[in-house]
């Protein structure tokens, strides 16, 4: 069975962070795998992906994008096929029936939704595209479409914890250059290394861009194998690939 964690400040929206359980992949794929980048079977990856998209609005279209840890926003008016998506890494819309999905494999996906303007947004919140402004520029693309920041509601969905990420000090330096209150999200391990909290970086990235209804699920992709795929954990055991999970948000028709 799918398992389908759901934000209470998303909950006027239809929504939800997927993670493996459930799907029809094989393997080292088992589960819902959704990426079409991966070398699962397509097929298997085109089933999982419906399944997906009918655990959280049934009928919907679902929209994907090219990830490419950029900042860069997509405004989705309509259907989008597969192998026309473009590069971007957030959609923000307007129009019912429209499912946008983003997918995951330790990196932060964040659900947006103003629910008076009747505006959605999510976003694949990487370390490269929250540190060059992915969820403010999602924020400013769905103020294009009418919405307020201080009505839009976010949710953070799982991604990999502090503990399960290290990192060098030269990761950690790029942060703190960036901003030296960054340092707070850093913590040490072993000599040379950091310990990175992403999930919190990218929840203060939100409060201070004026979103005052944040809701984070502190789920970790790395430690929990039966759950969620995890491209750290995958290197970590020397595997030859890692699924994706799919994190969605839409507006109902009628």
């Amino acid at each position: 069975m799918i398992e389908r964690l759901t934000a209470s400040v998303l909950a006027a929206v239809p929504h939800g962070f997927l993670g493996r359980r459930g799907g029809v992949s094989t393997g080292l794929y088992a589960g819902l795998n959704v990426g079409l980048g991966s070398d699962d079977d397509p097929d298997a990856v085109r089933r999982n992906r419906d399944l997906a998209r009918d655990a959280v609005l049934p009928g919907a279209t679902l929209v994907t994008v090219r990830q490419v840890h950029s900042p860069d926003v997509m405004r989705v008016t309509g259907p989008v096929g597969d192998d026309d998506r473009p590069e971007a890494d957030a959609l923000v819309t307007d129009r019912p029936g429209l499912l946008l999905g983003i997918l995951t494999a330790d990196c932060v996906p964040v659900l947006f939704a103003d629910v008076q303007a009747a505006v959605v947004g999510a976003a694949h919140a990487g370390w490269k595209g929250v540190l060059h402004g992915v969820t403010d520029r999602t924020l400013e693309a769905m103020e294009a479409l009418g919405a307020d920041r201080a009505r839009i509601a976010c949710a953070v969905g799982p991604c990999i914890a502090r503990h399960s990420y290290e990192v060098g000090e030269d990761f950690a330096a790029r942060f703190e250059t960036a901003d030296p209150h960054n340092e707070r999200f850093f913590s040490m391990g072993r000599p040379g290394h950091r310990l990175f909290d992403i999930e919190a970086y990218v929840v203060a990235r939100l409060a201070a861009a004026g979103v005052r209804h944040i809701e984070a699920l502190g789920e970790d992709t790395c430690s929990q194998p039966d759950r969620f795929f995890s491209y750290r954990r995958s290197c970590l055991k020397g595997e030859a690939g890692y699924g994706r999970q799919i994190s969605l948000i839409g507006l109902a028709t009628g």
